[in-house]
C-alpha cells in the first residue's frame, strides 16, 4: 500500500482540503515539500512557503509549482483567508523562533496544527508561546533529503488521528520514523540520529584523508571509503548481526585489521563517540529549557 493510500483511509479529501504552510524554506523544508508532492500526499496548490532569501524562494516556486512569500505575515494572513485546515510547519533556526511564534500567536486557530522541526525546542515551549495545544514535534536528519532519513516525533493528545496519519506518511516518505510517547526520547534521538550524520561524515573524511596520506589518489580513496561505509551498513542491516560480531569476523588474529582496531582502542575512538553523543544529548536538554 502506497503512502497516500495509508493517509486517505480515514479522509479521502485531505489532499485537496488541507494546506501545508512552511515557515522557512531551507533544505529540510524542501526535502519535505519534494516528498509530499512526489508521494501524492498534498496537491502543490495547497503548499505554501515563506522564505526571506529571494533565490531560495524562486527555486521552490519554480521547482515545485507552489506559492511562496517573502513575508511570513502575508503567508499567515492567507492561511486564514479562507479558514482552511492547515498544518503549519515551523522550519527555521532556533534563534528565529521567537519572532515566528510572536507572528503566529495572533493567527493560529483551532483549524491549525503546528509541526515543528526546530532543534531543541520542546512541545511545552511551543504550547506556551503560541497558546495552542495541537503540536507535533519532529527531529529529522539530513539524509531525509534523499529519502534515507531517520525521524523521531511526538504529538500532543489534541492532534487528531488524521494529522497523525499524515505526519507518519510524510516522515515515511523521508525515510524511517519512530513515534515516541515521551518527548524526552526526542532529545536522545537528537544526539544520536539528528547529529549522527556529522559523526559519520567526520569518520568518512578521516578515512579518505588517511588513504591519501598512504599514497592513494583522493578520487580512489573517496570511492574506497564511501563504498566501504555503504557496504558495511548494508551488511549490518541485511544480516541483523550485531556490529561487534561482524567486526570480529573481519578481524583475523595478528592481522592488519587487528592492528588497526588496537590503535583505535588506544586512541579512544569508542569513548570519543560515546562522549560526543552524551555531550550532544546534554546540549539538547539544555536548549529545551531555554
Amino acid at each position: 500500500m502506497i503512502l497516500s493510500e495509508v493517509l486517505y483511509e480515514k479522509d479521502q479529501n485531505m489532499k485537496d482540503n488541507v494546506r501545508v504552510s512552511f515557515i522557512g524554506g531551507g533544505n529540510m523544508a524542501e526535502a519535505i515539500i519534494s516528498n509530499i508532492i512526489s508521494n501524492g500526499l498534498i496537491a502543490p496548490k495547497n503548499l505554501l512557503v515563506s522564505e526571506p532569501v529571494e533565490s531560495r524562494r524562486e527555486h521552490l516556486s519554480v521547482a515545485y509549482d507552489i506559492s511562496s512569500y517573502s513575508d511570513t505575515k502575508k503567508l499567515l494572513l492567507d492561511i486564514n483567508e479562507p479558514k482552511t485546515p492547515t498544518v503549519i510547519v515551523i522550519a527555521v533556526k532556533p534563534q528565529q523562533l521567537h519572532q515566528v511564534t510572536r507572528e503566529l500567536n495572533s493567527i493560529v486557530s483551532k483549524e491549525h496544527v503546528i509541526l515543528s522541526i526546530v532543534a531543541g525546542v520542546s512541545i511545552h515551549t511551543l504550547t506556551q508561546s503560541l497558546e495552542h495545544d495541537a503540536i507535533i514535534r519532529v527531529m529529522p536528519n539530513t539524509p531525509a533529503q534523499i529519502g534515507k532519513g531517520m525521524s523521531v516525533w511526538a504529538v500532543t493528545e489534541t492532534v487528531s488521528d488524521i494529522y497523525v496519519d499524515f505526519t507518519r506518511a510524510m516522515l515515511q516518505a523521508l525515510g524511517s520514523e519512530i513515534l515516541v510517547d515521551d518527548e524526552k526520547y526526542i532529545d536522545m534521538a537528537t544526539a544520536l540520529s539528528g547529529s549522527g550524520p556529522a559523526y559519520v561524515f567526520m569518520f568518512l573524511e578521516a578515512m579518505i584523508d588517511a588513504g591519501v596520506y598512504i599514497g592513494l589518489s583522493r578520487d580512489i580513496s573517496s570511492k574506497l571509503a564511501i563504498q566501504t561505509v555503504l557496504g558495511s551498513i548494508e551488511l549490518v542491516d541485511q544480516t541483523n548481526k550485531q556490529p561487534s560480531d561482524l567486526r570480529a569476523l573481519v578481524t583475523s588474529p595478528g592481522g592488519t585489521t587487528a592492528e588497526a582496531v588496537l590503535v583505535l582502542e588506544e586512541e579512544g575512538f569508542r569513548s570519543a563517540i560515546l562522549n560526543a553523543v552524551i555531550a550532544a544529548y546534554n546540549k539538547a536538554v539544555l536548549l529545551g529549557k531555554q
